[in-house]
C-alpha cells in the first residue's frame, strides 16, 4: 500500500494529536465520517484499540504497512523491551532526527528536506529518509545558501518546548550530534507501544 496523501486533519480527528503528521488542529471535534457523532458512546473492541495505536505510529512517521512491520520484526529480534526498541528505531530514522531538531515542521517536511539533498550525515550527503542513524553521527545542513535559509526559517517557527536529551544542536553551525538513543518521555507521540506489538503478535 502506498503512503497516505489524503486530508491530514481527518486522521487527527480520528486518532488524536500526531505531531509528525501535522501541527494544525481541526476546528471540528467529532470523529470523521457519516456516523462520527453517533460513535462517541460506543465501546471500541480490543482489536479496534490495538489497530488505532498501530495507525497512530504509521501515520505519525509516514510509513507504509510493510515498512512498519519490518521495524516490528527488527525490534523483536533485538534484546530488550520490544516496544521501546521499536520507538528508538523509528526515532533514529534520518527524517525523524531532522524533525526533532526542528529542521522541518513535520516528518513529511523533513523527508522532503532529505530527499532534496539538503542534509549531511558525517559530512556526506544522504538523500534516503529511512537512513538509520547511529550514536555519535553528526547531522548537518548542506553549505548552500538555499539549504541554510530553509532550515533557519524552520528553526524560527519551531513549536516544541525543548530539544530531546539524545540530540545536541549547535545553532551557529546548523549541526547536531546524536549522543544516545531516545528516552521514552522524549517521544512526542502519545501512544501505548505495547498495543502495537500485540497487534502484530499473530504475524
Amino acid at each position: 500500500m502506498s503512503r497516505y496523501r489524503g486530508p491530514k486533519l481527518r486522521i487527527v480527528r480520528r486518532l488524536g494529536s500526531l505531531p509528525g503528521l501535522t501541527q494544525k488542529q481541526s476546528k471540528k471535534k467529532d470523529r470523521p465520517g457519516q456516523h462520527g457523532k453517533n460513535n462517541e458512546g460506543k465501546k471500541t473492541t480490543e482489536y479496534g484499540v490495538r489497530l488505532e495505536e498501530k495507525q497512530k505510529l504509521k501515520f505519525n512517521y509516514g510509513l507504509t504497512e510493510s515498512q512498519l512491520f519490518r521495524y516490528v520484526k527488527e525490534a523483536r529480534r533485538r534484546q530488550g523491551v520490544t516496544g521501546l526498541i521499536l520507538l528508538q528505531l523509528l526515532e533514529m530514522r534520518l527524517d525523524s532526527i531532522c524533525f526533532n531538531l526542528g529542521f522541518a515542521s513535520t516528518i513529511a517536511g523533513a523527508r522532503q528536506l532529505v530527499n532534496h539533498g539538503h542534509i549531511l550525515v558525517n559530512g556526506q550527503n544522504v538523500n534516503i529518509p529511512s537512513f538509520q542513524c547511529r550514536i555519535n553521527d553528526v547531522i548537518g545542513v548542506k553549505p548552500k545558501p538555499g539549504s541554510k535559509t530553509l532550515v533557519e526559517n524552520n528553526l524560527k517557527n519551531i513549536k516544541f518546548t525543548e530539544l530531546p536529551n539524545h540530540l545536541v544542536l549547535d545553532n551557529s553551525k546548523l549541526e547536531a550530534k546524536i549522543t544516545n538513543y531516545c528516552d521514552r518521555e522524549n517521544v512526542l507521540l502519545e501512544l501505548d507501544e505495547l498495543l502495537v506489538i500485540e497487534y502484530y503478535s499473530r504475524r
